[in-house]
């Protein structure tokens, strides 16, 4: 085989492991009910099987460059798929729910090298003046990852069971293992392997599981009503805190946040965290809005993200080459909020008469946005770093990502609830004695009550409970509405966050953005 092909197929490889990770972290989403029955947990607990990968990844994705070099990349990388693969299959054998979420957790720990170290790997394999290039390649991972998941989730659930949500991890993960095992070298640039930082490794763990554990639950447990939110709060911000000193203090950190001097890294830092918050919020919100207020399948609400998805590719590949041929890389991430703000607008003027095509049409919006915004900040993050600095730069780009989608589903999920205690208030002020429209539209429901054989007590009653489920949905469809309207202005106030970093002269890497 020619060092072509290898490099080749090497790059295929770990941009599969990194689709693969992405994936799980949203393939579950629509299968928790299933599991729920079958099982024998309440739901509640059943959304731990989310929350415990989601910590795993947090945590481990921040400390993959010091374990690469620590334990050797290869060999870090290689176990860590098989660790993932292993744990998909357990997933997949539990037989009741904690046991589920335990073999999750252990999986999302396998999993979080497949993203930063697989970064690392498509950065390497190509040359300075090309990382546009790969940017694309990696962000097309990036981006379809969590957006196929409900659809490739949806069609198993309702197909299959959901024990093949995770067997599906088996054969890829087998695959992509011998193969990194085969083709994947260490770094060309080595370096000494320091001292095991365990304080730094401990205060982490505590400190960004305590974070991550507060935004998955605090909605759900009614957020500092209940005591272990008020504690893990606390011991979020003392742990998280005390690891920021303890980083810049000594020399060899678990995390190198030192690398952060980079304006580059720190912009696309913020900007991957709104990006975070706009993948993962429009992929939990709109699944939920269709099944729940249009009444589509699961498979018919995966079907709508596809279209998207697949425009995304090209909006990808046409973003680096634009970036190649010196286009403002400014202006080709503010184009790229701007769709998705168009997206968020588009989708909070639907009404109940909503059909798969008006959401499709919103939901291109969205996919060419995030594509065209996700090339440039991809390549931002690390632009401005040694080779030596580049796993550590993706690593903490990647946790800022994963940060910013919890954050954004905690604010979304919270924003929900209130807005449509709101609405129900607002609307149930209508229904008065005194409304002629609400006369009107009882009679008209009593009468086809009768007609259906019911006496008039029973026709009223059922009257009256028909519209009560109408103020439900209405109340929805509103709240839903205020929700993606919240996180387009999310999009919107960051946008002037790009006019802090200007371009580099002619002649350098066309996304490479200057310290002032």
């Amino acid at each position: 085989m020619s060092a072509s092909m290898k490099r080749n197929l090497l790059l295929l490889t770990v941009i599969t492991a990194a689709i693969m990770e992405l994936i799980d972290i949203s393939i579950v989403n629509v299968a928790l009910s299933h599991m729920s029955g079958n099982l024998g947990a309440t739901l509640e607990d059943t959304s731990w099987v989310i929350t415990s990968y989601a910590i795993a990844n947090v945590i481990i994705i921040p400390i993959t460059s010091f374990l690469a070099l620590k334990l050797g990349r290869r060999r870090y990388y290689v176990g860590s798929i098989i660790a993932f693969t292993f744990f998909s299959f357990m997933c997949g054998q539990a037989t009741n729910i904690w046991m589920l979420v335990a073999f999750r957790f252990l999986q999302g720990m396998g999993g979080g090298a497949l993203l930063s170290v697989s970064q690392a790997i498509v950065f390497e394999l190509f040359p300075k003046e090309k990382q546009s290039v790969a940017s694309a390649l990696f962000g097309i991972g990036v981006f379809i990852g969590p957006t196929i998941g409900p659809t490739l989730g949806g069609y198993i659930t309702e197909y299959y069971s959901w024990p093949w949500i995770f067997f599906i991890n088996v054969p890829i993960g087998i695959a992509v293992a011998c193969l990194c095992f085969v083709l994947l070298a260490e770094p060309p640039v080595k370096q000494q392997a320091p001292k095991v930082d365990w304080l730094g490794i401990f205060l982490l763990a505590v400190g960004i599981g305590s974070l991550q554990t507060v935004l998955e639950r605090g909605e759900v447990d009614d957020w500092f009503e209940a005591n272990y939110i008020k504690f893990l709060t606390v011991t979020a911000t003392v742990g998280l805190g005390v690891f920021i000193w303890w980083e810049l203090k000594i020399k060899n950190p678990v995390v190198n946040l030192r690398v952060l001097k980079s304006k580059n890294l720190s912009i696309a830092a913020v900007l991957t965290f709104v990006s975070g918050i706009g993948i993962f919020t429009s992929v939990f919100l709109t699944p939920v809005f269709s099944q729940r207020l249009l009444n589509f399948t699961p498979t018919q609400t995966g079907l709508l993200l596809l279209p998207g998805a697949i425009l995304a590719i090209g909006g990808l590949v046409i973003s680096a080459r634009l970036l190649q041929r010196g286009i403002s890389p400014v202006f080709i991430i503010s184009s790229g909020m701007f769709l998705f703000m168009l997206f968020s607008w588009q989708m909070s003027r639907l009404d109940l008469d909503a059909g798969a095509r008006d959401i499709t049409i919103s939901l291109i919006w969205r996919g060419l946005g995030l594509a065209v915004v996700t090339v440039p900040l991809t390549a931002l993050a690390v632009s401005g770093l040694e080779p030596r600095d580049i796993p550590q730069g993706a690593a903490l780009n990647n946790m800022m990502r994963q940060l910013g989608g919890s954050f954004g589903l905690a604010t979304v999920n919270t924003y929900l609830t209130n807005r449509n205690a709101n609405h129900r208030t607002d609307l149930i002020t209508n229904i008065t004695a005194g409304n002629p429209l609400l006369t009107e539209r009882l009679d008209r429901y009593t009468s086809y009550f009768i007609g259906k054989g019911s006496n008039e007590f029973d026709a009223h009653r059922r009257a009256l409970a028909l519209v009560d489920s109408n103020v439900v949905r209405q109340s929805s469809l509103l709240s839903f509405g205020d929700a993606y309207l919240l996180i387009g202005l999310v999009f919107l106030a960051a946008v002037p966050l790009l006019f802090l970093a200007r371009r580099k002269k002619k002649g350098q890497a066309a996304v490479i953005l200057a310290d002032h």
